[in-house]
């Protein structure tokens, strides 16, 4: 049965995490990226609804009092800036359990003024750039029509420019960078100036179609549906384009660990 309330999560990024999905059981998003966790994405779109009404998350939220975690995070079963109760749901989850609250967007919708309004509410937001040019954007997070590379960055600017809180630029790589890529994606760095980069590269196989476990911690054992492997760069990699960047643009850069 269908929960709006996953977890705790365990994060190298923000410790530990109680989840919040305002999507609901069907993953949308308005990206079907490669690497995702949910496996392929079944409702592909950018139109923005209520999903899971805030009612119905706060009677779940209720249940796991008295929320013993470092942080709440709106992420879940695709991208939560499409739930148009995100606003309202934020701010009655940090009135009820005094946490912070973290939202993991992939920046697609950051040009409408509603969505920028809603995601104030938060304390942090970390955002998804995996690509620094089109043509990667294209074949990594796979958008939907009507989602340009264009947009994405002035939604990420004008974003950045009026957010009070704290903004993450999140990255995941799959393969090394050609120089010029390396180059686009630090001057990119360099104007929207966030307060820290997170690199990423896919540690464990993508389901083949939609599972909902893929919201949490998965485990390193064998799953009960059908997997295929990703394409990740190594340890080294990352942690020489994270050298790289913090030289370059004085940016702090932490990398994924090596899986256990």
């Amino acid at each position: 049965m269908f929960s709006p309330i996953y977890g705790p999560v365990t994060s190298w990024r923000y410790g530990t995490s109680l989840g919040i999905d305002l999507i609901g059981e069907v993953s949308t998003c308005s990206f079907d990226c490669a690497y995702c966790q949910l496996g392929e994405i079944e409702r592909k779109t950018q139109q923005r609804q209520i999903f899971v009404p805030t009612a119905d998350l706060i009677e779940a939220l209720n249940a796991y009092s008295p929320w013993p975690v470092d942080i709440v995070t709106f992420s879940g079963s695709g991208e939560p800036t499409l739930a148009e109760n995100l606003g309202e749901a934020i701010a009655a989850v940090k009135a009820l359990t005094q946490k912070p609250v973290l939202v993991l967007s992939n920046a697609t919708l950051l040009n409408q003024p509603e969505v920028r309004a809603a995601l104030n509410q938060a304390d942090r937001v970390s955002l998804k750039l995996d690509a620094p040019n089109p043509d990667l954007l294209r074949r990594i997070n796979r958008p939907v029509e009507g989602v340009s590379w264009e947009a994405i960055l002035e939604g990420l600017q004008r974003f950045r420019r009026d957010y009070p809180g704290i903004v993450d630029i999140q990255t995941m790589l799959l393969s090394p960078w050609k120089a010029d890529e390396q180059q686009a994606y630090q001057e990119l760095i360099a104007q929207l100036h966030p307060h820290e980069i997170q690199l990423n590269t896919p540690t464990r196989p993508k389901p083949v179609g939609h599972q909902l476990d893929g919201r949490g911690n998965h485990s390193q054992g064998d799953r009960p549906y059908a997997v295929r492997q990703l394409k990740s760069v190594s340890r080294e990699v990352l942690q020489d384009v994270a050298e790289h960047l913090q030289q370059a643009i004085a940016i702090p850069v932490r990398y994924a660990p090596s899986p256990k």
